[in-house]
């Protein structure tokens, strides 16, 4: 048995996170950090941006080892026991813990009878076997068309490979851009020469001739197609790593239920990342997000807490994107169900989109338009009520 005052299950951006902010707070603690891939934590962003434009793989790595922790690489941790505040990983050994984090994330969504080689893309060892598989000129095949679909779609295009995308949304991130906008990234997309098949569900991957034959069907008319391609990538979500906690008895809800200091339903457990559900107090509602700001804010949130420092997770996380000459950054609720008002400089090349409720703003895009997410934070949080022809020019260059 071995003994620890902090521990954390999940090697990710948040991990790294929380033990930056223990080691700080607290440099003479026993840490341990346990993740089941066999890598020290890296940054997840570049596995479909700057990787495939030329980013030495050895810069997204964090220097973990410097913290003086014990690093438990390729190892899962199988069952929590709050009683005895003990883990046990996969080989049987115990580890007790005065303070544990989750931040385990989550795991791709995958789809059903499908062949050995479809990449669900998610992690490292994803973009390796992606990119070191692709022989010149490769056809492909990415379904999804939202966040990791358009960003690998584009960077597989840039790297000279036929790419075909494949979703059911009316457009290219359709779930959360306003309609017009999804369809300019349809017609986009295709002038970079990617085809695009919007209103299409997958029905069957299968072999044939060494390649893989995927079949899709128009959502609308029934339609079915068919087309072979050398590889096949799939992005379409994930589903955030419950199965600890609900094993242990903590409650779980579209991820694991934290207050606003993240903990856990047991004070002594925490969660943060991915697989945290928590009070978004600027929103003033249950939110989970899955983004790198998110992930190593909530981290450092979690790690001085489980120091005692009883601080309030009232961070509004902002993302971003990068779509060939098109890029964004978007803070707070983007929901299509809103009331959206677009205020374009250029049409669908540069401008403000904004999401209302009532007319307060709850999420807004910038668009090509960088270096506002503060304005953007203190737009939603100062919950002023606006009229849509109030929010005209309100950003420029």
């Amino acid at each position: 048995m071995k003994n620890y005052k902090f521990i954390i299950i999940g090697g990710g951006m948040t991990g790294s996170a929380a033990v930056k902010a223990l080691r700080n707070c607290d440099p003479q603690a026993s840490i341990a950090m346990f993740s089941d891939e066999p890598y020290e934590p890296y940054d997840r962003p570049p596995l479909s941006k700057g990787l495939w434009s030329g980013q030495e793989t050895e810069k997204i790595f964090h220097s973990i080892s410097e913290s003086d922790i014990d690093l438990y690489l390729d190892t899962k941790i199988t069952k929590i026991n709050p009683q005895e505040k003990m883990v046990t990983d996969d080989k049987g050994q115990g580890y007790t813990y005065q303070k544990l984090l989750i931040a385990t994330g989550g795991q791709p969504i995958k789809l059903p009878e499908v062949p050995e080689g479809i990449i669900f893309y998610r992690t490292l060892d994803d973009y390796k076997a992606l990119n070191d598989q692709l022989a010149p000129e490769s056809d492909l095949c990415v379904i999804g068309g939202g966040f990791i679909g358009s960003e690998i779609a584009a960077a597989l295009n840039q790297n000279d490979h036929h790419v075909t995308m494949i979703f059911p949304e009316v457009g290219i991130s359709g779930l959360r851009f306003p309609t017009e906008l999804a369809l300019f990234l349809n017609d986009y997309y295709r002038e970079k020469g990617i085809q695009v098949y919007n209103g299409y569900l997958v029905k069957s991957i299968s072999m044939e001739d060494g390649k893989y034959k995927v079949v899709y069907e128009n959502v609308e008319n029934g339609t079915i197609s068919e087309a072979l391609f050398d590889k096949v990538i799939v992005g379409i979500g994930i589903k955030p790593n419950i199965a600890l906690a609900k094993d242990a008895n903590i409650k779980v809800s579209d991820g694991i239920v934290v207050n606003e200091y993240l903990q856990t339903s047991d004070p002594d457990i925490f969660a943060a990342g991915d697989v945290a559900n928590f009070v978004s107090i600027p929103l003033d509602a249950r939110t989970r997000v899955e983004h790198e700001d998110h992930a190593n804010k909530s981290g450092t949130i979690a790690g001085r807490n489980m120091c005692g420092l009883n601080e309030k997770y009232d961070h509004l996380p902002f993302f971003y994107s990068d779509l060939f000459d098109l890029g964004y950054e978007a803070v707070g609720e983007l929901n299509k169900d809103l009331e959206v008002v677009s205020d374009w400089i250029e049409p669908f090349k540069k401008g403000t989109i904004y999401y209302l409720d009532e007319g307060k703003i709850r999420g807004v895009i910038f668009w090509n338009l960088w270096g506002k997410v503060d304005d953007g934070r203190k737009l939603i949080t100062e919950g002023k009520t606006y009229k849509k022809e109030e929010l005209t020019g309100l950003f420029t260059d």
